[in-house]
């Protein structure tokens, strides 16, 4: 199964601690959706990071091969199904090939939220652990 992550999951040191049977494999691109901070984190104590439909914007990300043994794991780390839901979509590779993958948002619609420091830090790095900045 193909994971996008575009949240904290994309810090490949964040998800090899969470869930080390997830393999990454390329960035891509989201298409007609937009980064948002919704709701409320008490981990990181502010919000985090999930999509919404926008028309003619996009959202970088980076996808994981998801073992089945690993599902429940990664379910469990990215709270499905009390605090995220779980979509499927459609993603584009920087070579132009669309694959299928799962993503999880949050499930609820609440208030944006400000991302506490920490939270954008692991952001930032998994951007550039994905070639993204």
């Amino acid at each position: 199964m193909l994971f996008f992550a575009y949240g904290a999951a994309l810090s490949r040191r964040y998800m090899a601690e969470r869930c080390p049977g997830c393999k990454p494999k390329v960035s891509a691109t989201l298409p007609h959706y937009q980064l948002t901070f919704t709701g409320w984190s008490r981990v990181f104590r502010g919000g985090t990071a999930s999509l919404k439909p926008l028309r003619g914007s996009q959202v970088k990300g980076g996808i994981y091969e998801v073992p089945e043994a690993w599902l429940k794991k990664l379910d469990a780390a990215e709270g499905f199904p009390a605090q995220n839901a779980k979509i499927n979509l459609l993603v584009n590779t920087e070579t132009g090939e669309s694959l299928s993958c799962f993503t999880y948002v949050a499930a609820h619609q609440t208030a944006e939220s400000k991302p506490a420091p920490e939270y954008l830090t692991i952001l930032q790095q998994g951007y550039r652990d994905w070639g993204l900045v």
